[in-house]
């Protein structure tokens, strides 16, 4: 690859221009699509795990009966807790650029993924995690999260799982100054590296077609660097990926 190949605006080819000046606006991913197939959501139901929280408000029907047959048929009604999934999901999502030709299947899987993880957070990036991510992508050059506060902010119970494509060039992943938005003091591939140490159980769901992987050197790097956890964005990578997480 070419370490100063510079594009200025327009189309990309190989998608691995170090530098890309053009103008950038990204939009939020939708959390409200209608699903395109349950199949997402049963997949992702495989890293639940339940817990009875909160107020009394769901009927306890076993021991409901129990409860009146020994108050010799007086109704005598027990109620639990609702059972809420809680698992602890941080997603952080790639945004614009070559993820432009995804967003409908990120949607799919950001709007599932809201729909079955109460404790779901999420944050924002450009082709590789750098020393800040973002919420609004509107608002992302005004309102800043250092990735520092989630590695200090979010346990490590929090399963962590990254979407994006990993196509950019070898260069923004392994160098400092790397960023094709700004001057980045250190390389992705450290900061890769602090949030799979902070975070045992993390993925990676890349939606680029698998057969593909093997023509980007970005996607190899990023492979290795977090241990070979990058699953397709497929029904059948989704289920292997929520195992992966479960353990």
């Amino acid at each position: 690859y070419n370490p100063e190949g510079i594009r200025v605006g327009g189309e990309g080819g190989q998608r691995s221009a170090v530098k890309v000046w053009d103008a950038r606006a990204y939009r939020d991913y939708d959390d409200q699509v209608e699903i395109g197939t349950r199949n997402i959501k049963v997949a992702l139901r495989r890293l639940r795990r339940f817990a009875r929280e909160g107020a009394a408000e769901e009927l306890d029907l076993g021991d409901t009966i129990r409860s009146t047959a020994a108050n010799a048929g007086w109704l005598d009604l027990k109620m639990v807790p609702e059972r809420h999934n809680n698992v602890k999901v941080l997603m952080l999502l790639d945004v614009g650029g070559s993820m432009d030709d995804h967003i409908k299947r990120t949607e799919e899987l950001f709007s599932a993924a809201k729909a079955e993880f109460k404790h779901l957070e999420f944050y924002y990036f450009h082709n590789c995690v750098y020393d800040y991510l973002w919420k609004n992508n509107r608002r992302r050059h005004a309102e800043r999260t250092p990735t520092w506060d989630l590695l200090h902010k979010f346990t490590p119970d929090y399963k962590l799982i990254f979407v994006g494509d990993a196509t950019m060039s070898p260069y923004e992943v392994l160098q400092p100054g790397g960023s094709v938005e700004y001057n980045n003091p250190e390389a992705g591939a450290v900061w890769l590296r602090r949030l799979a140490d902070q975070f045992p159980h993390f993925a990676w769901l890349n939606p680029e077609p698998e057969r593909l992987w093997e023509y980007r050197q970005s996607v190899s790097i990023i492979r290795e660097i977090l241990g070979h956890r990058m699953y397709p964005l497929t029904v059948a990578g989704l289920e292997t990926a929520m195992r992966v997480l479960s353990k």
